[in-house]
């Protein structure tokens, strides 16, 4: 790795003036959840820093959010979402909608092609990057001569285990061109495709093959998830990774040969450090405690658990004895303070009152984490998540809860050796309170007595390479060099 530093930080001075002016322009057209249009919003402020001109789509709803997080200039369009039966008007994003709306919401996507291609005709870019839901795309911006990058959010691990071709079962003998192939069933999904590259990821347990069985799932007759990203997979000019081949090289050349088109990375996208200061209460309340003695936990603003397992939780934070910050949500139709009182578990509040708050709602998360006292992050395993914890040198502590999460936890726990993952029963995916006690003592106070055991220096390791500037700089200018030779 360091060599490859060196021979990137040389590549870098030879070729950072000639990419300091370009005149590419790039259309941004993420799916309307906001765990999506992070990373496009992510990738606009990289890529606009260095002179591209971004024009970025979205509903109405989602503009004023996406304006505050956007850092420079650029054209921010709304694109109302089309009327559809069932589909409340003004809900513009998946945050706001039970699942079976947000699978109403991509056949309302699917309505706002001829928008979207009149849109684009106008705007006349060099590219768009565009999301999985939107497997119309590539045709339509192809018979307007505009190149086509599909954006990937999630890990490559995550598409190399799920979204390739050799997904999809074989015919059998006898059977005939025109019979489909046969979507993989539970027991398909808990091993990896076939030619998928050997690794610390061998198979899944039965709760996590069966998050993906929804990915098969056809809901009114319409396109799957798998439909959907495989069209994107194929048809798109190119593949744009949120990732780099240093942390998941394995898979992307696994990707590469499934789809045999160029695969291009983005880099982890480090945000920014934070800017502002962390408010007076919370931060009086952090700096009471040593350094990195505080567990901060949350799943993120679209994650909701049981209320057994919120207790489960709560419980195994309380057993650690250590202080902690437990941030949980709920259902944006539900009343989150009554939900909070009935979840947790009897008198907890008032016996942790010295060394525990739990908070519903927004959080200034990244502030949190960069509080000397915060020394240990309970979270789900996106992506972003754990790249927040690297930087701030937090332990980490894995609990997925959906989809893709399962597959990160497998990639930073396995691959990367930088995270303890929560024990759970095969089957159901339990957790009771004595795991969370185990795995937070494992990263807070056994991490270096056990033989081999080198998480510290491994997230040490990967803390520097994600905060050395130059480096990912440059996979921002590779990108741009990329797409430069493309237009």
């Amino acid at each position: 790795m360091h060599q490859e530093r060196h021979r990137g930080r040389e590549k870098l001075k030879s070729t950072m003036s000639k990419y300091e002016k370009t005149e590419l322009h790039v259309v941004m057209f993420p799916w309307f959840a906001f765990g999506h249009i992070s990373p496009f919003i992510q990738l606009s402020n990289k890529l606009s820093a260095h002179g591209l001109k971004i024009s970025f789509l979205s509903a109405p709803g989602n503009i004023s959010r996406i304006k505050s997080s956007l850092t420079l200039a650029a054209q921010i369009i709304p694109v109302p979402i089309p009327h559809i039966d069932g589909l409340p008007p003004g809900l513009d994003s998946t945050s706001e909608l039970t699942p079976s709306m947000a699978e109403l919401l991509k056949q309302a996507l699917d309505l706002m092609q001829p928008q979207i291609k009149t849109l684009l005709s106008t705007l006349k870019p060099h590219f768009i990057f565009f999301d999985f839901a939107h497997h119309w795309l590539p045709p339509l911006a192809s018979e307007i001569g505009i190149k086509t990058l599909f954006f990937s959010v999630f890990s490559a691990i995550s598409g190399a285990y799920i979204t390739v071709p050799t997904r999809l079962l074989e015919k059998k003998t006898g059977e005939t061109e025109k019979t489909p192939y046969k979507s993989p069933i539970l027991e398909d999904l808990k091993k990896p495709p076939a030619g998928f590259p050997s690794t610390s990821l061998t198979s899944l347990k039965p709760f996590e093959a069966r998050e993906f069985l929804y990915v098969f799932t056809s809901f009114d007759g319409c396109s799957t998830v798998f439909d959907r990203a495989l069209s994107c997979f194929k048809g798109c000019t190119a593949v744009v990774i949120k990732t780099c081949s240093e942390m998941e090289s394995p898979y992307v050349e696994y990707i590469k040969t499934q789809f045999q088109k160029p695969v291009l990375m983005s880099g982890p996208l480090v945000p920014e450090p934070p800017s502002g200061v962390l408010d007076k209460k919370r931060a009086q309340w952090l700096d009471q405690f040593a350094a990195k003695s505080v567990i901060y936990c949350s799943f993120g603003s679209e994650t909701f658990m049981s209320d057994d397992q919120i207790k489960e939780l709560a419980l195994g934070l309380e057993l650690t004895g250590l202080p902690f910050f437990l941030v949980l949500n709920f259902p944006a139709n539900l009343d989150a303070g009554a939900e909070l009182n009935r979840a947790l578990p009897d008198g907890f509040l008032e016996r942790v009152k010295d060394k525990g708050i739990v908070h519903t709602g927004w959080v200034q998360q990244q502030l949190i984490l960069a509080h000397t006292s915060v020394g240990c992050y309970v979270c789900h395993s996106g992506f972003s998540s754990v790249i927040e914890a690297l930087v701030n040198d937090c332990q980490l502590v894995l609990l997925p809860q959906k989809g893709d999460q399962f597959l990160n936890s497998k990639l930073i726990s396995g691959d990367m050796k930088v995270g303890v993952e929560v024990n759970r029963r095969e089957d159901d995916g339990y957790f009771g309170k004595e795991n969370i006690f185990e795995a937070v003592k494992k990263v807070m106070v056994e991490i270096d007595k056990e033989p081999g055991m080198s998480i510290r220096a491994n997230q040490e390791k990967w803390r520097e390479f994600l905060l050395d500037g130059e480096i990912q700089n440059k996979f921002i200018f590779d990108l741009i060099e990329e797409m430069k030779a493309m237009a």
